[in-house]
């Protein structure tokens, strides 16, 4: 694929997308998207970003309640949601993730830190979430970012983390041609211990 073609892929002629075909996406899709994406750069490597692809009926129907409504059809519909948190105790990966620099862990750790390294989290995984989209256009999957959730629902039902947050999510599928408007896009997700696993059938988590 020629340079123009794929930054219209990504970017240019990408849409937000309302409207799906129903063609399944495979795990080995997923797998490749993630191994992408983690390679999005975020400050001291620290890569937050905490993921969930809802792909069942009983995910779908975890995740419903939560939703806006205008959010409802489209999302039930897709047959991929990515939900993307974040891990406010990330660094505790650094000494992995930053080897270099053993002693970055310690910026972040003590009750007096808990702001700095909420926001970092916060910021870095919400630029992970771009990633992610960025990623997945590239692969051909089409997006459709949505925030018209309840936060503290999603994390109830869902806590890929021991201690996250979420910070948005995006239905990710093969778009049918209708029903789109132009998107606003931006990048992607992180560095997690795990990949997606598990049967095509099931909700996958990194």
């Amino acid at each position: 694929m020629q340079t123009n073609e794929l930054l219209d892929k990504i970017f240019r002629g990408a849409r937000s997308q309302n409207g799906w075909l129903p063609t399944p996406v495979p795990d080995s899709k997923l797998r490749e998207l993630y191994d992408l994406m983690k390679f999005g750069p975020t400050s001291v490597n620290c890569s937050p970003a905490r993921l969930v692809f809802v792909r069942t009926e009983e995910g779908r129907a975890k995740l419903r309640p939560a939703l806006a409504p205008g959010n409802v059809e489209k999302t039930m519909a897709a047959p991929v949601v990515a939900i993307v948190g974040y891990d406010t105790r990330f660094y505790d990966q650094l000494p992995e993730l930053f080897p270099h620099n053993p002693a970055v862990k310690a910026w972040f750790e003590g009750d007096e830190k808990v702001d700095f390294a909420n926001t970092t989290a916060f910021r870095n995984g919400t630029l992970q979430g771009g990633y992610l989209i960025a990623a997945a256009r590239a692969l051909g999957l089409d997006c459709g970012p949505m925030s018209g959730f309840n936060n503290q629902a999603v994390d109830q039902a869902f806590s890929p983390a021991p201690a996250s947050a979420r910070t948005s999510s995006a239905a990710l599928a093969t778009a049918t041609p209708k029903r789109c408007s132009p998107a606003v896009r931006a990048c992607r997700s992180s560095k997690p211990a795990n990949s997606p696993s598990g049967r095509e059938s099931s909700d996958a988590r990194v």
